[in-house]
């Protein structure tokens, strides 16, 4: 242990820690910009500068380990003028229109510069107006925004294998952005929104839909429902200041009703007719000798990597539609019939945790008809948040109500879909059963869970070894797809999320969602499945209903047409 002494406070850290962590440790916190706790140290912005005994210039509490008998002074006169003239410096580079910032009280450069006291800058604004691209249906990037940080660099780089965005340019002149000044719709950007969750301000963000979706609302003519992912609701809370993993399920249905919407509805519903179809499609493929092995289809931002990056495995890929895609045609055909409404007079809003959500529902082959899409408007979990805000409602304080029916009848096994590995559980409490005909006893495949980049199990279907993968973050996905073409892979089946954590870390998903955070969201997604009578999707008496009145049995004819779907090559030109 290494001794030392902070503030006048006297402490024992282990070798290696950081100034940063040490002060952490005992409540003081040093502000930073660049840092990010689950990224590699930058130590670019200098926000974090503390004097140290005996060294002649600051130090940057992020990047440097203590050392024995170490003195160290972070709120001294000299630092708070050096942090102070740090972030006048970016603030003059800065795009400071805070009011009408969509990052508005979430921006940590606004929080430091409260913080600081600056009132005015004393340096000259030298910003040159850049364009603003708005190319992607999916997001938004204002360079006018960008503070240099590197964080969305890294996140591209090292967790998603893209290097879609990187510094170009010298001294005033440095920009981050696409390859050769490009829009992100000319770059392989498969829209994962990992930069706009590490972004510390607004330089990028999704793109907001929330008027379309008030719009609707106030349309008597229209009749508009609402679905939500699995990994909502234990997210949402924190952006009323609720501790990370709460569940507030029934809260967030309640809130969605007093906003205006005709019906509330559970994506999970939809999680469990995509297990029943995906189940189904993996031992008809075991049977017959389809290809294999077979890849899950639920995760857009991988769907868009694999169409970009390799599509001549798209025959490994599940035919199936996502969860919100089946929801969208089940909507606007079943239970367009049930109300005896006509499919153009309703209008599906989604709340997902992810901005490849917004991509997906455009595109041309997820329509009902060809002209009228599944899926009308999706919104992040982070836009729920606002409209929530926008009509006065603080989900701390509502009461707990229950989905409508018909889709509000659900099972652990779909709200587990939320994390890394719940689509490969639930999947194989199902298929276990069909295969077998036996009763699943244990059905927690902990195999599958936790924030490793590859996980793997072994099933015993009767007799036959089934040896299962489990992918989160695209260069972990890219690992198994190189396995894939070098023919030494030994997997029947292999699920893959786009986004570290899976669902509950999707880019849609409040600020500030690091690897710990993420762990709490999943325990707590677990939590709900367990909390839940049914756990497995095909003891659902709303998928056996819809089954039975309308889709008669799974991979038949209508749930071709409904629910599954076919994947393009959009390999881009080199």
């Amino acid at each position: 242990m290494i001794n030392i002494t902070i503030n006048n406070n006297k402490l024992s850290v282990p070798e290696g820690t950081t100034i940063l962590n040490a002060a952490k440790s005992i409540g003081i916190e040093i502000p930073t910009l660049c840092y990010h706790p689950d990224q590699q140290i930058k130590a670019s912005c200098r926000v974090c500068v503390v004097e140290v005994a005996g060294s002649r210039t600051l130090q940057t509490a992020c990047s440097t380990p203590v050392t024995e008998g170490m003195i160290v002074k972070t709120n001294t006169e000299k630092v708070r003028k050096a942090r102070k003239a740090c972030l006048e410096l970016l603030l003059s580079d800065h795009d400071a229109d805070c009011v009408s910032c969509t990052k508005n009280l979430n921006c940590e450069l606004q929080k430091l510069a409260m913080q600081s006291g600056i009132r005015e800058n004393i340096f000259e604004s030298i910003l040159d107006e850049k364009e603003i691209d708005t190319s992607s249906p999916s997001l938004v990037r204002n360079p006018n925004k960008c503070i240099k940080c590197g964080r969305c660099i890294e996140m591209c780089k090292e967790v998603q294998g893209l290097n879609i965005i990187d510094y170009a340019g010298r001294g005033h002149d440095t920009v981050i952005t696409p390859a050769f000044g490009k829009y992100l719709s000319d770059a392989a950007c498969v829209v994962c929104g990992q930069c706009s969750v590490v972004c510390p301000v607004a330089a990028i963000t999704e793109k907001e839909d929330i008027d379309l979706v008030w719009e609707a609302i106030d349309n008597p003519k229209k009749h508009v429902v609402v679905q939500t992912a699995p990994a909502v609701r234990v997210s949402i809370g924190e952006e009323f200041g609720l501790e990370p993993g709460s569940i507030v399920t029934g809260k967030l249905v309640a809130g969605l009703r007093k906003l205006g919407f005709d019906k509330v509805f559970d994506t999970d519903f939809t999680a469990d007719l995509t297990i029943i179809e995906e189940g189904n499609e993996l031992i008809e493929r075991i049977k017959t000798g389809g290809t294999l092995p077979m890849m899950t289809s639920c995760s857009p931002g991988w769907i868009n990597y694999i169409e970009q990056y390799y599509p001549e495995l798209l025959d490994h890929v599940s035919t199936c539609k996502s969860p919100q895609q089946m929801f969208g045609a089940m909507a606007k055909t079943y239970y367009a019939e049930k109300i005896n409404v006509s499919p153009e007079d309703i209008v599906v809003v989604s709340i997902m945790p992810c901005t490849a959500k917004k991509f997906e529902c455009k595109r041309p082959e997820m329509s009902v008809d060809g002209k009228n899409p599944e899926v009308d408007v999706v919104l992040t979990t982070r836009e729920l948040a606002k409209m929530f805000k926008q009509a006065g409602l603080d989900i701390r304080t509502l009461p707990e109500e229950e989905y409508d029916a018909p889709f509000g009848i659900t099972t652990g096994a779909a709200v587990i879909f939320g994390a890394t590995g719940g689509v490969m559980e639930a999947a194989l409490r199902t298929v276990y059963e069909v295969v077998t005909g036996k009763t699943l006893e244990k059905l927690d495949f902990t195999d599958v869970r936790g924030l490793e980049g590859i996980k793997e199990s072994v099933v015993d279907l009767n007799g036959t070894k089934v040896k299962v993968a489990v992918a989160h973050s695209l260069v972990n996905a890219k690992k198994l797809l190189e396995l894939i073409k070098s023919g030494k892979c030994d997997y029947t089946f292999i699920e893959v999320m786009c986004c570290p954590g899976g669902c509950i870390g999707g880019g849609g998903q409040p600020y500030g969602g690091t690897n710990e955070i993420k762990l709490k969201r999943i325990d707590a997604t677990y939590q709900a499945d367990r909390d839940l009578p049914l756990r497995k999707s095909h003891e659902s008496p709303a998928v056996k209903a819809i089954y039975d009145e309308y889709l008669k049995q799974p991979l038949g004819e209508k749930s071709h047409k409904y629910l599954h779907t076919h994947y393009t090559n959009r390999k881009k030109a080199d």
